[in-house]
């Protein structure tokens, strides 16, 4: 449903996006990668809020580099920025009222029953009344995405949504998106390798504008078979290692010695990618 292709942006000298080629489709997608990846810099792109210096984006059969086009793909996307910028004196139900307006919709009583669905959504009715300045920082994260949820857009971007989510509203997030992503395309980014884990049926790794892994979350896990170990002594020649709950010292690299082979999961092959990486580089 929308297409990625050879997609480039350029800020002076440096590439933010490098050749980068992905399909999406419906379902949930993450995005991983360090800081400086590219994760935000192509968020933004499909948002349109970002012209490309090259290659192309498809949505639905839309083309963003037209302008008409590009704001018939705006009316099927919701998009959370990293950094919403809300307005502190608007109470959360005029921040919301002010966005639906600025996505057209002018029935003042079908456009307000939609405020009070998305709020409902994210668990904000009872703060509707509430100023923006005098949120807690995991309501506004649930602000942001409530905005985004307005209209029930087919394409849903979001920015580093769970960052401030205590775990009970972790969860009621990850209830909600993976309920989302069985009918539209959900594309998330963050640093929480747990969130992917629990919500994402596929992943991308990004490093240095690229795209250097797509697939499963079990097929990353699968990246670190074999370099996942437990021990009862600390592996002293080991950089990657700490000490479990348990008492016994969880290492990922080369086995130490008399280590025991541990079932790897997605932060493992995660880290293991980005170690592959480095030795590549060097």
């Amino acid at each position: 449903m929308i297409q990625i292709r050879n997609l480039t942006k350029v800020y002076g000298r440096r590439r933010a996006l490098d050749g980068l080629d992905l399909t999406l489709g419906t379902g949930v997608t993450g995005l991983l990668g360090p800081n400086g990846a590219g994760k935000t810099t192509l968020l933004r792109c499909l948002a349109t809020t970002l012209a490309l210096s090259s290659g192309s984006i498809e949505a639905y059969g839309l083309d963003p580099a037209n302008p008409v086009q590009r704001t018939a793909l705006r009316r099927r996307l919701g998009y959370q920025p990293q950094d919403p910028g809300f307005y502190p004196h608007f109470t959360t139900f005029d921040l919301v009222d002010y966005v639906a307006i600025l996505k057209e919709m002018t029935d003042r009583g079908r456009r307000h029953a939609e405020v009070r669905r998305v709020l409902g959504e994210v668990d904000l009715t009872d703060q509707a009344r509430t100023r923006v300045r005098r949120l807690s920082g995991g309501m506004r994260q649930r602000l942001a995405l409530a905005q985004a949820l307005l209209g029930e857009p087919d394409l849903l971007i979001l920015d580093e949504p769970t960052v401030g989510l205590d775990p009970e509203q972790r969860m009621l997030f990850r209830a909600l998106v993976s309920r989302l992503g069985e009918r539209r395309t959900v594309v998330l980014s963050t640093h929480q390798t747990e969130d992917v884990a629990a919500l994402c049926e596929r992943v991308v790794i990004m490093l240095a504008g690229r795209a250097v892994f797509d697939g499963t979350p079990r097929e990353l896990a699968s990246v670190a078979a074999g370099r996942v170990w437990l021990s009862e002594e600390a592996p002293v020649a080991s950089r990657m290692f700490w000490r479990t709950a348990d008492g016994r010292y969880r290492t990922l690299g080369e086995r130490p010695p008399s280590a025991e082979a541990a079932v790897p999961g997605v932060e493992d092959g995660y880290l293991t990618l980005l170690g592959r990486d480095e030795e590549a580089a060097a």
